[in-house]
Order: structure tokens, then C-alpha cells, then sequence
């Protein structure tokens, strides 16, 4: 039989990154799981994977598995807008909006609105997104201050080496991740989604975990191109939402190959 000595150094390797893992997540107060079997990720990607929804499936099916993974605040949704000036945005999607004598746009803000009457993030809302016929965004701060998952934003012409450095970081850790094209076709999200509700300052100590050891594994990560995390805030800011993000499968944008997997 062949000699197998030349792959103790990178056991010893890997066994020894395991352990400087581990060490930055206790470090940074993150529950660290028992090891699980091979192949076995108790996830909610996992449970896609047994309901194998796919393009033929109803669109309730779809829908199920969509709020099953971009879980935000149930209560409110921000929606894209565009102006005639060829301005856009997001803003929270009411049913008070540009109510003549009840909204205060365009002279305040929603959250010094009185009126305000946030419209629910719920299965209608998201047919609408998945039909095309609006574009929505999360809030992914929930009020108890935890979040369902972590999104890692890349953006710029350079943003591609990162992005895979990064990728390929993770799944070096088992840690499952999934990236989308934004929806301008230059920039990426990086997903990575949790099994149940983490504390957002936790989920946000694993990004700077995960980053960090990609920089050490990769001396040509610059981060040139790293943005920013979602959530952007460990705790939501006072009378606001803390940031959103877009959700992916925008119809328009697919058609240029933005905001796909």
C-alpha cells in the first residue's frame, strides 16, 4: 500500500485552524454545536432539500420556502421605489403612503409619522416580489435584537476574488453559504443562514470571524471591495428599523443575470 505520512502535515494543519475557529468563536461568546455526521447540515436548506420545490412546484410552495429562508421583521417590509428624475430607493411599505393630509412625505420621515400603518411582511407580499410586480426588502433585525441570518455585502468591479475567498473560507468550515448576484450585476451577497433566531451582535461575530480567517488563509484578500453585514446593527436604533436588504429573485434584474444564485 502507498504511504499515507504525507498527509499527516495537512491534517495537523486543518486540525489546528479548527481550533483557532473555535477559539474566535468562544472568544466572541458563540455557541459552538457537537459535530454532526458527514453530509448532515441541520439547516433550513436541509428541510428545501426534502420538500424539493423547484420551478414546477406552486406557488405557495415557493413562497413557503422563501419566507422560510429571508426571515425579517413580520410586522413591516420596505418596498423599491423609482422617481422621475431617475432617482430610487427603499422606504417602508404603508397603506397610508402619499395619503393626501396624513402622510408626512415628502416633509418628514415615517418614523415621526403619527399615521404610519406598515403593511406586514406576510405571503402576499412576497407574491408580489416573486411575480415582479414590485421589489421588496427585510428588515432582518428582529425586536428581540436576533436575526434569522447573516448577509455579507460585496460591491465594486473587484468584488468577484473576494467574494470566492471568502466562499471558499466558509465552506473550509462547513459553513454553508450562498451567493447572489446584486441586482446591478457589480456587487454580491454572501448568505449564510441560521437554523433558528441567533443575537445579532452573535451572527455579527461570526462575519468578522469568517472574514478574518479569510484574510489569513488569503494574503491577497484586500477587502477593497467588502462593504458591509446584515444585520448592519447589533441593536436596533431608537424609533428606527436598522438597515434592510433587498431580497434576491428580483424579475427585472433576473433578466440581466442580477439578483440570482
Amino acid at each position: 500500500m502507498p504511504s499515507t505520512n504525507h498527509s499527516l502535515p495537512e491534517l495537523e494543519r486543518l486540525r489546528a485552524e479548527d481550533a483557532m475557529l473555535r477559539g474566535l468563536l468562544r472568544a466572541h461568546g458563540i455557541e459552538i454545536p457537537e459535530d454532526k455526521a458527514e453530509g448532515e447540515v441541520d439547516t433550513p436548506q436541509s428541510l428545501a432539500a426534502e420538500a424539493k420545490v423547484s420551478k414546477r412546484s406552486a406557488m405557495a410552495d415557493k413562497i413557503a420556502l422563501f419566507m422560510s429562508l429571508f426571515q425579517g421583521r413580520e410586522d413591516v417590509y420596505a418596498h423599491r421605489w423609482e422617481s422621475k428624475n431617475g432617482g430610487s430607493g427603499y422606504s417602508p411599505a404603508c397603506k397610508n403612503e402619499w395619503r393626501k393630509g396624513v402622510c408626512l412625505k415628502p416633509r418628514g420621515k415615517c418614523r415621526d409619522c403619527g399615521h404610519a400603518a406598515y403593511l406586514p411582511y406576510d405571503e402576499r407580499a412576497v407574491a408580489a416580489h416573486l411575480s415582479g410586480s414590485c421589489v421588496l426588502g427585510v428588515y432582518p433585525l428582529l425586536r428581540d435584537e436576533t436575526c434569522h441570518f447573516l448577509a455579507i455585502d460585496f460591491d465594486g468591479e473587484g468584488w468577484r476574488d473576494d467574494v470566492r475567498m471568502v466562499a471558499a473560507t466558509c465552506q473550509a468550515q462547513n459553513i454553508p453559504c450562498y451567493t447572489e448576484i446584486s441586482r446591478s450585476g457589480n456587487g454580491a451577497h454572501l448568505w449564510i443562514f441560521f437554523s433558528e433566531a441567533v443575537e445579532a451582535a452573535k451572527a455579527r461575530a461570526l462575519g468578522s470571524v469568517i472574514l478574518t480567517l479569510a484574510m489569513r488563509e488569503h494574503a491577497r484578500l484586500s477587502f477593497t471591495f467588502y462593504d458591509r453585514m446584515f444585520p448592519n446593527q447589533d441593536t436596533l436604533p431608537k424609533g428606527g428599523f436598522g438597515n434592510l436588504i433587498a431580497l434576491p429573485l428580483q424579475v427585472a434584474a433576473a433578466r440581466h443575470g442580477g439578483s440570482l444564485f
